[in-house]
C-alpha cells in the first residue's frame, strides 16, 4: 500500500525552534546583509556573485542547523512554468552556439533565463533563512536603530517601525486564517447544478462569503492585537526595546562586504576581460 506524498506548506515569518550563531545575529545585521546581497545581484546578477553569495547561504544554512522539512514543497504547476519559460528564452536564440550535425541550437536566451532564476532562487533562500532565524519582534528595534539618521529630516521612523513590525506579526496570523476558512468551505456540501448560470452565480455567491468572512476574521484579529498592545504599554513599546550590534555581527558584515567586494573586483576586471 503506497501512501501520497503530502505536500509541505510555505511557512515564513516564524523562527525554527533552537538556537544558533545565525539565530544570535542582531536582526539589523540581516537586514543590511540582505539588502547588500540584494543590491549587488541586482546590479551584478553574473555567475561568479551568485555562486559566491550562494556558498555563502549553503555555510549559513548548514550553522543555522535548518531542518529540510521546513522547506516548502515545489508546486507541479511551477514546473511546468519553468519549463515553458526556458522553451520560450530559447526561441530567442543569442550566443553561444551549439552545433549538432547540420543544426545550429542558440543557448544565449536559455543560459540568460538560467541565471535570472537561480538569482531569484538565492534571494528566496536569503529571504527565507532570514524568516526562520529571526524573531519578529526584534526586527522594529533594528529598524529603528538603523533608521536613526533619518530623524534629522524628520522621517517618522518609529512609526515605520511599527507598522512594519505589526504587519510582520499579522500576515501569519491571517494566513492560518484564511488556511481555516479554505479549509472549511471545502468541507461544506456542494449543491448539484444543471446549468452553467447557476454554477457561475453560485460561484460568485462563495467568493463573497468567502471575503466578507475574511475581513471580519482580520478585524477580529486586529482588535484583539490592539487590546494586547494597549495591555502592554501602547505601540512605543514595540520598537523601544534595547537592540544592536555585537562582536559576532561585525564579523558578518565584515565577511559579507569582502564577498561584495571581491564579487564586484572579479566582475569588473578579472572576468570583464576573459569576456564572462
Amino acid at each position: 500500500m503506497t501512501t501520497a506524498r503530502q505536500n509541505r506548506p510555505v511557512v515564513l515569518l516564524r523562527p525554527v525552534p533552537g538556537t544558533s550563531p545565525i539565530h544570535e545575529l542582531w536582526a539589523g545585521t540581516k537586514l543590511i546583509v540582505v539588502l547588500g546581497f540584494s543590491a549587488l545581484l541586482a546590479f551584478y546578477p553574473d555567475w561568479v556573485p551568485i555562486a559566491l553569495v550562494a556558498i555563502l547561504i549553503a555555510v549559513a544554512v548548514r550553522l543555522a542547523r535548518i531542518p529540510r522539512g521546513v522547506v516548502p514543497s515545489v508546486p507541479k504547476w511551477l514546473w511546468f512554468l519553468l519549463l515553458l519559460g526556458a522553451v520560450t528564452a530559447t526561441l530567442g536564440g543569442g550566443t553561444p552556439v551549439l552545433h549538432l550535425g547540420s543544426y545550429d541550437i542558440a543557448l544565449g536566451g536559455l543560459l540568460k533565463f538560467v541565471r535570472i532564476t537561480v538569482v531569484s532562487v538565492v534571494l528566496l533562500g536569503l529571504g527565507m533563512l532570514v524568516s526562520w532565524t529571526t524573531n519578529v519582534a526584534d526586527v522594529a528595534p533594528a529598524v529603528v536603530r538603523l533608521g536613526r539618521p533619518l530623524r534629522f529630516l524628520r522621517i517618522p521612523v518609529d512609526d515605520w517601525a511599527v507598522a512594519l513590525a505589526l504587519s510582520l506579526r499579522a500576515f501569519p496570523m491571517l494566513l492560518d486564517e484564511f488556511r481555516l476558512l479554505y479549509a472549511a468551505r471545502r468541507l461544506r456540501p456542494r449543491p448539484v447544478l444543471t446549468s452553467r448560470r447557476a454554477r457561475r452565480r453560485r460561484w460568485a455567491i462563495e467568493m463573497v462569503d468567502l471575503m466578507a468572512a475574511g475581513i471580519t476574521v482580520a478585524l477580529r484579529r486586529a482588535d484583539e492585537m490592539g487590546d494586547a498592545i494597549t495591555a502592554r504599554g501602547g505601540t512605543g513599546q514595540i520598537s523601544a526595546a534595547p537592540s544592536g550590534p555585537r562582536r559576532a555581527d561585525w564579523v558578518v558584515l565584515a565577511i559579507s562586504a569582502t564577498v561584495c567586494a571581491v564579487s564586484v573586483v572579479l566582475q569588473v576586471t578579472v572576468l570583464a576581460n576573459v569576456g564572462i
